[in-house]
C-alpha cells in the first residue's frame, strides 16, 4: 500500500465513524504501533493504538497519549533515552 493510499484510508474510515483526523495523526499512530510490536509484541501493537484511541477519545492530546505510551514502551523492553538496554525484560 503506497502512503498516499494509506491516508486515503484513513480519511475514509475516520468519516465513517464520525471522527476528524489531524494531519501527522496517522504517522504518530503507526510509529506508536511500530514501537509496541517491536518492543513488546507484534499483538500489543493494535492494541496499544486501541489504547491510544481510548485516551484520545476522552480528551487528552495526542503527542501527551504517544509520549506516554513510548516512554511505557522503553520503559517495559529496559531502554533507557540514551539507547542501553537497562534490563531484560524485553526478552522474556
Amino acid at each position: 500500500m503506497e502512503p498516499s493510499e494509506l491516508d486515503d484510508w484513513a480519511a475514509t474510515a475516520s468519516r465513517t465513524v464520525g471522527v476528524t483526523i489531524e494531519h501527522g495523526d496517522v504517522a504518530a499512530i503507526l510509529d506508536l504501533s511500530r514501537d509496541a510490536a517491536h518492543g513488546i509484541a507484534r499483538p500489543a501493537a493494535p492494541l496499544t493504538a486501541y489504547l491510544a484511541g481510548i485516551a484520545v477519545g476522552r480528551g487528552l492530546p495526542l503527542a501527551e497519549v504517544t509520549a506516554a505510551l513510548t516512554a511505557a514502551i522503553a520503559s517495559w523492553t529496559g531502554v533507557t533515552d540514551s539507547g542501553a538496554a537497562a534490563t531484560d525484560r524485553g526478552a522474556e
